[in-house]
């Protein structure tokens, strides 16, 4: 009955057209064309008054009994099924009250909280041609992807389990727990520090507005640790026994390796006993690992895993890569008072990011930080001295000696011990490959998040979990969108980026318009620092679309949500300027840039529109 009334609501209300799955659990059939009024709700779903009490009790639905031994007790069917009824009453008539138009997944949700207990644990996890599986879905894996996609899915009705190494944070050999790299050694934490970096930046300005004597005392290296060890517990209880536990998903504190296309090796955490469940379908989301190099003395190097860890904070690291991990601990790092020096083996740091945001942030950390930028740079060796120091000798020949080596050189996907063979899943030797509905070359196995090297970023990893969730057992066709992505490099200024850099757009479209402001902000301008903004609009000239937005300031990452949306949204110049901008703001800039600073026409830069005039005349 629940696939009846999840067809008919989606029939009935849903403004969407109907697109087509192969994968999906329930069909979704063609919706009208547009929304009826709030009233007609209440009605429509008077309608399933007569028949669905009995229907909607029946074993597997979403209000049935949960064993064979209350199988006929249609008492309790038919409490568990009124419940359900009461629930989708109550919101179509809240609807109708308020004046709303509710959509179908309203009403789902409210029925799910009154039935996810007992149809999760209830549906029979049954293949077309019979045969039957422990679960629907067996996610191996508790990051953002997995644990995103294992409450959906079970929302929609699934059998879940996931299954996750252990459920509280710690060292080696796993690091990440529940929550994955993000919660326990990535974003959550790194966060955490970027704000204690900061403070010293914040109370060496006050003078300047007349704060005098002010200064930022020594920072407590286990303070902070202690605080930040309880804030990811806390995460850690949040993921395995508030989000999960309510979802009905079947939390299981172990390893998994794939058996064949539908059945997993679990390898009990606490046990070591090896036990072997089967699945309809499986989701591999084992996330990344850091990548450190051959060379030797590597093994005295920590990467992004350790440092949140280390027992003492070093007094002086040397901080290897050019990607945005490297960056932003460079510059915690040195925010907290450890002398850094950063070696990257390129010429300028952060390849793949807009050229412009690049420089400026290289000219930032030179004049307002400590950090040795040594670029052309790589580590050839690294010797543990007597003192448990470290020397590092490269590759032009010098060495220094420091506390700490930090490498930061790139992430490969956890595929070892996987046993993706057995069921014939491709893979790279470091990644697995997907389509844009995260499924594998093998039809039952599916993968997201870091693990398929598309965007390592944990939204992405939570968008590619929603939407894989929602086709395979929501009756939805959402394939993952990875254009016009926003992100952010917590470094100081951060660097704030969506849709594409100058280079990417100017062989994308051609033509383009390009708005370019750099100034220092009115905060910094009393204690007369060097700290300076940059702001640039990339715009299609073709189509007036703004297609890449980047900016270097204080409090980027929160500017670029909201341009994110708009960006995404297909936002035009006009729209930008059409914009009342908010006063005195560094974000206003946004909407006051009115004349190119250049532009590109068939791929090449000019400084004025005069030029393309003056060829053509030639």
């Amino acid at each position: 009955m629940l696939r009846k009334i999840h067809a008919s609501i989606i029939s009935e209300f849903s403004p969407e057209p109907a697109r087509t799955c192969p994968n999906s659990r329930f069909p979704r059939p063609a919706p009208p064309a547009r929304r009826k009024p709030a009233r007609a709700y209440f009605f429509w779903l008077a309608g399933f008054l007569p028949s669905s009490p009995a229907f909607l009790a029946q074993p597997g639905g979403p209000a049935g009994p949960k064993g064979e031994d209350l199988e006929n007790d249609d008492e309790a069917g038919q409490s568990r099924a009124m419940k359900v009824m009461s629930s989708l009453l109550l919101t179509a008539a809240s609807a109708a009250a308020f004046q709303v138009r509710p959509t179908a997944k309203t009403y789902l949700r409210a029925m799910n909280r009154v039935a996810s207990s007992a149809s999760a644990s209830s549906l029979s996890a049954e293949a077309s041609n019979g045969e039957s599986y422990d679960y629907d879905l067996v996610v191996i894996g508790g990051g953002s992807g997995g644990v995103r996609a294992s409450r959906i899915a079970a929302g929609h009705g699934a059998k879940v389990a996931l299954l996750e190494s252990k459920l509280k944070h710690g060292v080696s050999p796993y690091f990440a727990a529940i929550g994955g790299t993000c919660v326990n050694v990535g974003c959550v934490p790194k966060k955490l520090m970027v704000f204690a970096s900061r403070y010293p930046g914040e109370i060496g300005e006050m003078a300047g507005y007349g704060w005098e004597g002010a200064t930022p005392g020594e920072f407590n290296w286990d303070t902070f640790m202690a605080a930040k060890n309880e804030e990811i517990t806390r995460l850690n209880n949040v993921y395995s026994n508030v989000i999960l536990k309510n979802a009905g998903v079947e939390i299981i504190e172990a390893t998994g390796s794939l058996d064949g296309p539908n059945a997993v090796n679990m390898h009990i955490t606490e046990t070591g006993e090896t036990k072997k469940v089967t699945a309809k379908k499986i989701l591999i989301g084992v996330g990344g690992w850091p990548f450190k190099p051959s060379i030797p003395g590597i093994e005295h190097a920590i990467t992004s895993n350790e440092i949140f860890y280390l027992k003492e904070q070093p007094k002086s690291m040397v901080v290897v890569g050019g990607g945005f991990i490297a960056l932003e601990f460079a510059t915690i790092m040195d925010g907290l008072g450890t002398d850094v020096k950063l070696m990257y083996r390129g010429d300028l740091f952060l390849r793949g990011f807009d050229q412009d945001m690049r420089e400026h942030l290289k000219e930032e950390m030179t004049n307002n930080s400590n950090i040795d930028l040594q670029f052309n740079t790589n580590p050839k060796e690294i010797i543990k001295n007597d003192d448990g120091s470290l020397t590092v000798v490269t590759s032009n020949g010098d060495s220094v000696t420091v506390d700490a080596v930090m490498y930061a050189t790139g992430r490969k996907g956890k595929i070892e011990g996987l046993n993706l063979e057995s069921a014939g899943v491709e893979n790279s030797g470091s990644f697995i490959p997907v389509n844009e509905y995260s499924e594998t070359n093998v039809p039952s196995v599916y993968a997201v998040g870091d693990i398929t090297n598309r965007k390592a970023l944990t939204p992405v990893a939570l968008m590619e979990g929603h939407c894989m969730a929602d086709t395979v057992f929501g009756g939805m066709d959402r394939p993952s969108d990875h254009e016009y992505v926003a992100a952010t490099v917590f470094t100081t200024p951060e660097i704030g980026t969506v849709g594409y850099t100058e280079e990417q757009a100017a062989e994308k479209f051609g033509d383009l318009d390009v708005y370019k402001s750099r100034f220092r902000p009115m905060k910094h301008s009393f204690p007369k620092s060097e700290m300076y903004t940059l702001f640039k609009i990339i715009v299609d000239a073709a189509s007036d679309r703004v297609v890449g937005v980047h900016i270097a300031t204080d409090g980027a990452g929160e500017m670029m949500q909201g341009i994110g949306i708009a960006v995404k949204m297909g936002a035009t110049k006009k729209d930008f300027d059409n914009t009342i901008g908010i006063h005195p703001t560094s974000a206003e800039e946004l909407v006051t840039m009115r004349t190119p600073s250049y532009y590109y026409r068939g791929g090449k830069k000019v400084d004025s529109l005069d030029e393309v005039k003056e060829a053509v005349a030639a």
